[in-house]
């Protein structure tokens, strides 16, 4: 027995990053990246579209849904985009198997991408994968309903995703003048995505004078929420404090602060005339702007191209975003809800301290005044004897019976209401249902069994059904030459079945019926 012991190749142990375009603005940002030249890095395209998958420049194409969109489109429905996902979930687990880090690229507001966005992440999560998602806004122009659809992709892709980065389309217009084409606007999105993987992959594969590894770059981006990629290039004097300036300062970026940033990628790139100081200037800089406890990692790359331009890349996670276009639902009484329980409580209090004091005095006083003046007795005694008689009027009368018992009736009911009525807001903070990105039970299932089929154990599970198969196969093979019956015939003729039928009495006769039957057929 020899064992052939052989070390991995070089290329083997370089990290693996891919990066996976999803929808028509996902494929946008791809090509973008491809025509730059942007090594490293394996590109994966995944569309329900089959006219724009065509259209695409990477040589790994996913279509999603062949049963459920037969090509055509999610139609700007996140239900079909998820369901797509949901179908060719074995497809996407086969591109992201053997990858260290995964970012996902989308548009926001559509079908594809905010359905299928996160049944991807997901997918990489299984697998193990530092997922960091890139994703769009859409404008302001295309109405709140694809606002509110974006906003929910968002928040079901944030769930799976270690690092979010959000990129509003609005704000375009920072950087936008009359005479930007439509393709020029569209194309600075794109390099934020470009310039931070470019940033991450440089600090890995490029040699520099402080290299760093995969796992520096885990450590700031792994489970830390929404981040910030932003690049920034100077020259001359003072280059160091203005392209680190530029980094922090992405315009089109979501409205974010720096302050509470508990992880911070600083790679710091220029040519042979970089110095020690200009270094120190860059990296302070953005020291100053993030958390004092964050953790902060700098790398430095060589590149000779650049001549006398200075680059700074910043990637900055566990960012505390502003959300102003969100707006939570909160739960409101109806105004037809008076507050029985605090109007019972107020009205007691100030009825004891205010209204006894005043009914006293007016008593008493009404009382001295008759003993001065006999006339004003008369007049009074008048006066009560005239309330007595509508007194005893309204007490004669039967209509005012009726008219309060109903009242009296109304009123308990109108408590019941009251209770009727608490039983829709429990209803009403109930959560919501699950978002159109959460993947179904029985797609977790079959992910998580695609999981274990790309891991590196399946093949090991794999060859032990086989061994059992072969040691198998001779037992099936006599059974089936046994069923066939001619040789088994002759044998029994000439006398030779009895050592087969004592090797395995279970499938043959006893031997003292196969004696007789062998014995018949000699007087013929």
């Amino acid at each position: 027995m020899t064992l052939n012991l052989s070390m991995p190749g070089q290329g083997d142990l370089k990290p693996r990053i891919t990066v996976f375009g999803v929808g028509g603005a996902g494929g946008n940002a791809v090509n973008n990246m491809i025509e730059k030249n942007l090594d490293g890095v394996d590109f994966v395209v995944a569309n329900t579209d089959a006219q724009a998958l065509q259209q695409a420049r990477a040589e790994n194409r996913v279509q999603l849904g062949i049963k459920v969109t037969e090509g055509l489109g999610a139609g700007a429905r996140a239900s079909v985009g998820a369901a797509a996902a949901e179908e060719s979930i074995e497809q996407i687990v086969d591109h992201l198997a053997g990858a260290h880090m995964c970012f996902i690229t989308a548009g926001m507001g559509g079908g594809t991408g905010t359905g299928a966005a996160p049944i991807i992440a997901q997918a990489a999560r299984e697998l193990g994968v530092l997922t960091v998602g890139v994703v769009t806004k859409p404008f302001q122009f295309e109405g709140i309903k694809r606002m509110r659809q974006a906003e929910d992709g968002i928040e079901a892709l944030q769930k799976v995703v270690d690092t979010l980065i959000i990129i509003p389309n609005q704000n375009l217009f920072r950087l936008a003048n009359e005479k930007t084409t439509f393709t020029e606007a569209f194309s600075m999105a794109d390099d934020v995505l470009y310039q931070g993987v470019k940033g991450v992959t440089d600090l890995m594969v490029r040699p520099g004078l402080i290299n760093l590894d995969f796992a520096d770059v885990r450590a700031v981006m792994d489970e830390m929420g929404k981040a910030m990629m932003g690049t920034g290039e100077a020259e001359g004097e003072d280059r160091a404090i203005q392209a680190a300036e530029k980094a922090i300062a992405n315009p089109l970026l979501d409205e974010i602060s720096l302050r509470g940033a508990k992880g911070v990628l600083i790679n710091i790139t220029g040519g042979h005339d970089l110095t020690l100081f200009e270094l120190d200037e860059a990296a302070n800089r953005i020291r100053e702007e993030v958390d004092p406890d964050a953790n902060i990692i700098v790398g430095s790359t060589l590149d000779t191209e650049l001549g006398g331009v200075m680059r700074v890349s910043v990637v900055a996670t566990g960012i505390d975003a502003v959300d102003v276009n969100t707006e939570m639902p909160v739960p409101r009484r109806s105004m037809s809800q008076p507050l029985p329980a605090k109007t019972m409580l107020e009205e007691p209090a100030p009825q004891p301290v205010a209204a006894p004091a005043p009914i006293a005095a007016q008593v008493e006083y009404e009382d001295e005044q008759p003993q001065l003046f006999d006339n004003g007795n008369s007049g009074s005694q008048g006066q009560f004897d005239d309330e007595s008689v509508l007194e005893e009027s309204s007490d004669t009368d039967g209509l005012p019976a009726p008219a309060y018992r109903p009242e009296v009736a109304s009123f308990q009911p109108r408590r019941d209401t009251v209770e009727v009525q608490e039983t829709p807001q429990e209803a009403f903070v109930a959560p919501r249902a699950p978002a159109p990105g959460t993947p179904s039970p029985e797609a977790l299932a079959r992910l998580r069994a695609a999981a274990q089929n790309a891991s590196p154990a399946a093949p090991q599970r794999a060859q032990q059904p086989q061994a059992q198969q072969q040691r198998q196969q001779p037992a099936g093979a006599e059974h089936a030459e046994k069923r066939f019956g001619i040789n088994s015939l002759i044998n029994r003729m000439t006398g030779h079945g009895e050592t087969e039928g004592q090797q395995r009495p279970v499938r043959q006769q006893p031997p003292v019926q196969t004696r007789a039957s062998s014995a018949a057929p000699q007087p013929r």
